[in-house]
């Protein structure tokens, strides 16, 4: 094969890649639209079901319902009923299992507030278009409800499944105080977005006080609204307030920081703050994401994932946070290893627990 030629086949191979990508994006649209206008929910309720009964059902309009039905069974999403009958007597169906990916909020499978997420971050593209250009960020609020929200449900199997029965147990000392309770364990949870991570802490650690802190204040609306609704309002407390605040300093007997340190503009600060409202007795844990430790091409889907979030959300927010030293998402354990020796700790575990996504850190004040 000449040069030109495996040229040309490439370029074949590339456009055929690049037009499968846009594609998905597209079903990833139509996903969004499914679980927000609760189409999904309808379908698994009643069964097979036409285009007029999911409009009635849903409140949508029934040719709007009759397209997306036949696009999600084209795209495999949906299975169908009498396939040569007419577009308006043809029932639809979920299929076995696409239910607990959809619409199973408690399952680790749930990945509909990953499509939820995904839509929040391209909405303001344009904006981001002119950050590349002036070097500047973009405000977390930018993204609105959609991202703040995705992403919060899509963490949340984790925390409630995984915090208390898997991790924290890791730590054996970190879970024997939580469980004692005299003196109740005082718990710092910083960057708790929409709270689950304290809300889970306090679940599984019925003694235990949780605090958790967070500069976004639709956040910590929810968090409060989710701690009232999980039942730990009494041990659980939100804060719209800088963890790095000095008047904090030796109250908490632990904390944490759930997957929010790369996206912080000074996350030597943040560290240096746990550090102190541990004092020298507490313990430091970090949950950030499992990324390779050096860069390599080509990439597997997690590194594909880790950049994706980190051009259009995590940089970009990060910078927003002047000044920044604009970590994103892809943040190495060297890079971490160096926040902490910057922030004062005398070194960094890597802790011995199994996830795909996130990897765990003990940092010694």
């Amino acid at each position: 094969m000449s040069e030109a030629q495996a040229a040309e086949q490439r370029r074949d191979e590339f456009a055929e890649e690049l037009f499968e990508k846009i594609i998905g994006t597209m079903e990833v649209a139509t996903v969004y639209l499914g679980d927000r206008l609760g189409l999904y929910k309808a379908l698994a309720d009643a069964g097979p079901t036409t285009p007029l009964e999911l409009a009635e059902r849903t409140g949508t309009h029934e040719r709007y319902a009759q397209e997306w039905l036949e696009q999600q069974a084209v795209a495999g999403i949906l299975t169908v009923e009498e396939d040569g009958a007419d577009g308006s007597t043809r029932r639809y169906m979920l299929p076995n299992g696409h239910a607990e990916v959809l619409l199973d909020q408690d399952s680790l499978n749930y990945l509909a507030p990953v499509a939820r997420f995904t839509m929040g971050l391209v909405r303001p593209l344009p904006e981001l278009a002119d950050a590349f250009r002036n070097g500047g960020g973009l405000p977390y609020a930018d993204y609105g409800a959609d991202a703040r929200e995705g992403q919060a449900e899509a963490n949340r199997p984790m925390f409630i499944n995984l915090l208390g029965s898997e991790w924290l147990p890791a730590v054996p000392d970190v879970h024997k105080r939580l469980q004692e309770a005299d003196p109740p364990a005082r718990v710092a949870d910083v960057g708790c977005g929409t709270g689950w991570s304290s809300i889970s802490i306090a679940r599984a650690y019925p003694k235990a006080r949780v605090d958790g802190y967070d500069l976004d204040e639709p956040s910590i609306e929810l968090a409060r609204q989710n701690a009232e609704e999980a039942g730990v309002a009494d041990r659980v407390t939100f804060h719209v307030r800088d963890a790095s605040d000095p008047t904090l300093e030796g109250r908490y007997d632990l904390a944490t920081a759930f997957e929010c340190i790369h996206d912080m503009g000074r996350p030597v600060e943040a560290l240096t703050g746990m550090r102190r409202m541990v004092g020298e007795g507490g313990a430091v844990l970090v949950a950030d994401e499992r990324v390779p430790d050096s860069f390599h091409v080509p990439g597997d889907d997690t590194d594909r994932l880790m950049y994706g979030w980190s051009v259009l959300f995590c940089l970009p927010t990060g910078l927003a946070d002047e000044p920044s030293v604009g970590t994103g998402t892809v943040m190495r354990q060297r890079t971490l290893r160096r926040y902490a020796e910057e922030a004062g700790y005398r070194g960094v575990e890597v802790l011995p627990i199994e996830n795909d996504l996130w990897r765990f850190y003990r940092l010694l004040p």
